[in-house]
């Protein structure tokens, strides 16, 4: 499938936020061509005026558990434990493997309304079920290990890995597991002596509320990020999910290692987890990329909610306006995100890089005045900004409409019959 966009206004982020105005070419699943208007050359099979509209990479949403779809609006208003423990474990040791499917291509058609390209997903019946939803849907997806006392081995999402990477070309699948406090220490041992003998990146969730902190320090001396540090268990990078409560030594442990923080605004600010210290984050060099987390906890999968959140909380907490400008918020959701879950050839619309895309409308009133494209994106913009959303070269969301292989109506039935089968 070969497409050119044309007469648009166009953001690469190859280097920065910057837009020209000129015309994209994709073939075969990346970018043929990025520019100024030029005759074509050839045939395409479809050639799309933007209409002076705004193309972009598209987003990546670096940290979620897609099938958790059946929990929106489930389990609300409780603290981030008790909300675990009491309502959300229960009911997914209901879930059966086409549960996650169907459950799954729900969540992706959430992600393809708000420009996501790609997530790094967490949850269950990764290697069968939830590659396949991504694989029907023409999504890309890399997975991440969730390990933990409940179900699983170190050596086995090491082969997961293995499998899930040569799968298909959408899918991907990095070394994780769920959190320090869900595994017990000779679990955590034996997964730092895999991930060292693979030299794997690892990735968890990583002091999302103070109590998860405060319990660690009191079984073991330690906080989550030096006490799994202290495993040798970021040898070789990764990242932790959340960050809310890191420490200076936190902070300086995951700049050693290269790590990424992946913040969740909304879910945090929801479960009163508390507010991500990303702008010290920034000054002490530690790369940061965004995630929605799940929908049983945010509850929404809206990545212009994320970006909105990440800028104006920062300039809350730290009490000063001029912190985390839209451009740096935008290279979070974008380029960051896509080197934080090991997608290196997604983190810019370069030529040769994947034809991961989404075209913004920028002919609605919540995008006028074009005074600044970028922070109208930012501050401003909304799921009705998403006109198009390409994957791999071939537009998945377009108009309102789905190109996924199943009806919407299909999927809604099919989420709506699980929940009450569960209730």
């Amino acid at each position: 499938m070969r497409t050119r966009f044309y007469n648009g206004k166009i953001c690469t982020m190859e280097k920065d936020a910057s837009i020209f105005s000129g015309e994209l070419w994709t073939s075969g699943g990346k970018v043929e061509y990025a520019g100024a208007a030029k005759a074509a050359d050839g045939k395409f099979d479809r050639e799309i005026d933007l209409c002076g509209n705004l193309l972009l990479p598209g987003f990546k949403n670096a940290h979620t558990h897609s099938a958790m779809t059946f929990l929106r609006s489930y389990a609300d208003d409780l603290p981030l434990l008790e909300w675990l423990h009491q309502q959300v474990f229960p009911m997914e040791a209901k879930l059966v493997a086409d549960d996650v499917y169907q459950l799954s291509k729900l969540a992706i058609m959430e992600y393809l309304t708000s420009g996501v390209t790609a997530n790094f997903d967490m949850y269950m019946f990764m290697r069968t079920a939830a590659a396949q939803a991504s694989i029907d849907c023409g999504f890309r997806t890399v997975f991440c290990g969730g390990t933990n006392n409940f179900g699983g081995t170190a050596e086995q999402w090491a082969e997961d890995c293995a499998y899930l990477n040569s799968l298909h070309e959408l899918i991907g699948a990095r070394y994780g597991f769920h959190a320090e406090y869900t595994c017990d220490r000779a679990l955590l041992e034996r997964i730092a002596a895999v991930a060292h003998e693979n030299k794997f990146p690892v990735y968890c969730h990583n002091s999302e509320g103070a109590p998860e902190v405060a319990q660690c320090i009191e079984r073991t001396g330690k906080t989550p990020t030096a006490y799994l540090d202290s495993f040798g268990m970021f040898e070789y990078g990764g990242g932790g999910f959340h960050c809310v409560h890191l420490s200076d030594e936190d902070m300086e442990i995951f700049k050693r290692r290269g790590m990424y923080v992946i913040t969740c605004p909304a879910s945090n600010l929801k479960l009163a987890s508390g507010i991500a210290p990303l702008k010290i984050l920034g000054d002490r060099g530690v790369s940061v990329a965004i995630g929605t987390d799940g929908p049983a906890s945010n509850n929404c999968l809206d990545f212009f909610r994320e970006m909105f959140l990440v800028a104006g909380l920062q300039k809350v907490r730290e009490d000063d306006a001029a912190v985390m400008d839209a451009g740096s918020v935008l290279r979070m959701a974008t380029t960051s995100g896509a080197l934080a879950i090991g997608l290196n050839n997604c983190d810019s619309l370069a030529v040769g890089k994947a034809a991961d895309i989404v075209v913004l409308d920028l002919q609605q009133p919540n995008m006028q005045p074009e005074n600044n494209i970028i922070k109208n994106v930012v501050y401003a913009g909304s799921k009705q900004n998403v006109k198009l959303t390409m994957v791999n070269g071939k537009i998945l969301y377009e108009d309102g409409k789905f190109d996924i292989g199943v009806e919407a109506a299909e999927v809604y039935a099919k989420a709506n019959e699980i929940i009450k089968r569960m209730k």
